[in-house]
């Protein structure tokens, strides 16, 4: 093969053959060579050895990768290949590598589907801040630098959001580890980006009152607020409440069982229903119509969406005026409350359905009907003389 000095001049100069191709190499610089087609498409390789067999790695086009480049490139594939590497089956097995995309797709087939509630809102992210960038990106070239670039620029416009897209791609990819899809974890040591307030938002009786008051004038609709006054007067959570069934609720003995597969802790638990859940019930029921969902959805023939109660109380916010508060926070007050009423820490834990330690906690989670609903009818009673 053609050998010669390489530059700027000689590569711009020199003449594509009329047919095929012609491999030039160039005298300074060990196995760099420069392809040129008949269409005047000009290729930068590299030949090295690898267990013997002269080997072959294509690192670019001319003009695209300059000279200097090209022969930097060259050098350090070189290296690689002295220590016994080969650059070309490992250019190989990148090319193989499932992308970000790709990875995303399983990972909410394979899991978040059949493991979260919220994998809708996995989703969410995954369309509106991830896919956009990453969706075409090989997996295992996205770096740690990559992430923080990315939530710094979405912290300055939702911090809180920054900091729940930074926990779906550590969960993502140590899935995709778990299933030898990637090797590491580009959020290793990533700090959350956004400060979040303490957790202990508890609304008082004026605000309670105000929210009585208010909710019923929003812009939400009726079975939404439903849903909300519900997990005020019954303590439970909201993910639990919007994929309840009618078949899970007994308004004859006045019962809810919520069912180990629908309980965020997999334990099945009984919510005793106050006169004033049951009110509430029986608005849902006359607006639920023949579904079998409490609150169905209005597009589709399942529950309602969890993360729906929570962007219709975020558009209503301002006509509470109030400091801000959000569904968990109506379970919290309603835990708070109870315990200044007198009521046990353990029966409130009762009521809330907390995971409990130690043998006697699995024989004994029905042993406290009789207090969570002395409990339950005693806050229903404190909410009515507050809305009074």
């Amino acid at each position: 093969m053609p050998t010669c000095s390489f530059t700027h001049r000689w590569i711009d100069t020199v003449k594509a053959p009329e047919k095929g191709q012609t491999d030039y190499f160039d005298e300074r610089t060990t196995g760099l060579g420069l392809r040129i087609s008949s269409a005047g498409r000009k290729s930068w390789f590299v030949m090295y050895r690898h267990a013997g067999r002269l080997r072959r790695y294509t690192i670019g086009t001319y003009p695209s990768l300059g000279l200097a480049d090209a022969k930097e490139r060259a050098k350090e594939l070189l290296n690689d290949a002295a220590k016994g590497n080969d650059p070309a089956a490992d250019k190989q097995i990148s090319r193989e590598a499932p992308t970000f995309g790709e990875i995303a797709g399983q990972y909410i087939e394979l899991y978040a589907k059949p493991n979260k509630r919220s994998w809708k809102e996995d989703q969410r992210i995954l369309d509106y801040d991830l896919l956009p960038k990453w969706k075409n990106v090989k997996a295992h070239e996205i770096k740690r630098r990559d992430v923080i670039v990315l939530l710094d620029k979405m912290v300055l416009r939702a911090p809180i959001q920054a900091n729940r897209t930074l926990a779906l791609i550590r969960k993502l990819f140590n899935w995709a580890i778990s299933r030898d899809l990637v090797e590491a974890n580009p959020c290793s040591a990533v700090k959350m980006p956004a400060k979040e307030n303490q957790k202990d938002r508890v609304l008082t009786e004026e605000e309670i009152q105000i929210f009585w008051r208010e909710i019923e004038g929003s812009s939400m609709s009726e079975l939404t607020r439903l849903c909300l006054q519900l997990q005020l007067v019954t303590a439970q959570r909201k993910g639990e409440i919007v994929i309840t069934e009618w078949v899970d609720m007994d308004l004859n003995t006045g019962w809810w069982t919520i069912p180990a597969k629908k309980a965020k802790n997999k334990l099945s638990h009984r919510v005793p229903l106050s006169p004033l859940a049951m009110q509430l019930l029986e608005r849902v029921k006359a607006l639920s119509g023949s579904s079998k969902w409490l609150f169905p959805s209005t597009q589709t023939e399942n529950a309602m969406l969890n993360t729906s109660i929570d962007h219709a109380l975020r558009r209503n916010q301002s006509r509470f005026g109030i400091p801000t508060f959000t569904p968990h926070d109506l379970r919290r007050t309603a835990a708070s409350h109870m315990t200044g009423l007198g009521i046990s820490r353990l029966t409130v834990s009762k009521i809330l359905n907390h995971v409990e330690s130690g043998i006697t906690a699995v024989y004994d989670r029905h042993s406290y009907d009789q207090e969570k609903r002395d409990a339950l009818n005693l806050w229903a009673e404190k909410i009515a003389s507050i809305i009074a």
